[in-house]
């Protein structure tokens, strides 16, 4: 059936959007499924790491046309009642998020894998905003995540021409961490997840959440914020271990409690 594919690998979850004849364009139903894997594979305390991708020859082509009318009439609604809560699920997710891109990442398809904590991309991987092509403005946070990932210059170069971006040049910018050739891209994928599944993950998605607090913060807020969340996180079992193979001098063994 389409939807989501849903596949563990050890403490590593793996979800593939899995309507490859419509490049996985983004409907209602897929991305309700998709939220629905997020919360059953968080929802297992063995689970430490999530890797997202796309089947077939590409990620995400952004929104299926054919399926906006579900939205309704008031598409500000429609949106929110449809497709904010996956989004909202992969930012707040309890465990750290790779998106693995592979093929084209179009529109909110591109909304979607910046999405995540970290991304890696094939080598035939492009990204486009695509939105001003169609006289729009770009939508799913994107405004919000291309401009702290790639500068305002660049987020604005990528949205008012539409030219697609390499994975290469995505790498250079910054928005890409590895790229691979696109038969090694899911093997490089899963060895970076199996490496934050490793780390310590409460501390690591703490991290997150203090980045994101950052953007709208003072100086003198977020220098006491953080110390708040060291305070907090300090005695969880993690930080414990972490100090003790310190003094130990021997490697850390996280639980991710």
């Amino acid at each position: 059936m389409p939807g989501v594919k849903r596949e563990r690998d050890d403490s590593v979850g793996v979800l593939t959007l899995d309507e490859p004849s419509s490049l996985n364009a983004m409907t209602p139903d897929l991305l309700g499924d998709l939220a629905a894997a997020i919360g059953e594979m968080t929802g297992d305390p063995k689970i430490r790491a999530l890797v997202l991708t796309g089947a077939g020859r590409g990620f995400c082509s952004g929104q299926n046309l054919k399926a906006a009318a579900i939205l309704g009439d008031d598409i500000v609604a429609g949106v929110m009642r449809y497709y904010w809560p996956t989004f909202q699920a992969l930012r707040e997710c309890r465990v750290p998020v790779v998106v693995a891109v592979n093929g084209v990442a179009a529109g909110g398809g591109f909304s979607l894998a910046m999405a995540g904590d970290m991304i890696v991309a094939a080598r035939s991987a492009t990204f486009i905003q695509v939105f001003s092509r169609i006289a729009l403005v770009p939508d799913l946070g994107s405004t919000w995540l291309l401009p702290r990932l790639v500068g305002r210059q660049r987020a604005l170069e990528l949205m008012l021409t539409n030219e697609p971006l390499s994975a290469d040049r995505a790498r250079e910018w910054g928005l890409v961490r590895d790229v691979f050739d696109d038969a090694a891209l899911l093997d490089g994928a899963l060895a970076l997840a199996r490496r934050l599944a490793s780390g310590p993950t409460r501390a690591l998605v703490a991290t997150r959440h203090l980045i994101e607090q950052s953007e709208h913060s003072g100086y003198a807020e977020q220098f006491r914020r953080e110390i708040e969340t060291q305070a907090e996180i300090r005695r969880t079992a993690d930080a414990l271990e972490g100090r003790n193979a310190f003094l130990e001098k021997r490697a850390a063994r996280f639980s991710g409690r």
